[in-house]
């Protein structure tokens, strides 16, 4: 019968396991040094692969936190023809999710996406109260009277959405594929990676246009 081999001889066979490693597993999982120490050698030496099994575990800090912060990232950067340029920050949770293909080709289709389709904000909510108030008293006025009292306020504010949805980066639709939005885009990234992604800012420059 083959002698089980040591944790330490494991260890040694793997990637090496520095402690700047271990530190930065166990900032992410909240687990202790030699818990996290062992995850690695488990995962002989990778890093991502340990960080996986731990989040299928449900074991670290983002999968315990309600607002999954988004401290890491890129900026990208998209130029057309010399004409149109756009810059974007894409924010993900770690810096090892920041470096992988999948999420530096995500954020180069976004600026892509910002340079093709001249969104005004990230968000709804990065909307200014007066243009949305102005959308909201522009959807009341088109409602008929025929609408079911307890459904008016989501009519008016589905018709706020749509006023404002080809100037919203997540409410536009996807370049690369139209049969989704950008949100549902990102999400898609998000499920592949196992980490939360944010959008924090952008900006678009064409030849000859001033704001």
């Amino acid at each position: 019968m083959a002698k089980e081999k040591t944790t330490k001889e494991v260890a040694n066979e793997a990637k090496e396991i520095t402690i700047e490693l271990i530190k930065k597993l166990k900032e992410l999982s909240g687990v202790g040094l030699t818990d996290a120490k062992k995850a690695l050698v488990e995962a002989k030496g990778d890093f991502d692969q340990a960080l996986a099994e731990m989040r299928k575990k449900g074991l670290t800090k983002a999968e315990k936190r309600g607002d999954r912060e988004t401290r890491e990232g890129i900026v990208d950067s998209y130029v057309h023809d010399g004409r149109i340029a756009a810059i974007i920050e894409v924010n993900c949770e770690t810096s090892f999710v920041a470096k992988t293909d999948e999420f530096k080709d995500l954020a180069h289709k976004l600026a892509m996406q910002v340079a093709s389709m001249n969104p005004q904000w990230v968000t709804e909510a990065e909307i200014p109260a007066e243009k949305l108030k102005e959308a909201q008293e522009a959807a009341k006025k088109s409602l008929t009277g025929k609408e079911p009292a307890n459904r008016v306020e989501q009519i008016i504010a589905a018709k706020v959405s749509k006023t404002f949805a080809d100037r919203v980066l997540m409410s536009q639709s996807y370049i690369f594929d139209d049969t989704k939005t950008v949100a549902q885009f990102i999400k898609d990234t998000i499920a592949k990676t196992g980490e939360n992604i944010t959008v924090k800012q952008f900006k678009r420059i064409e030849l000859g246009v001033t704001e």
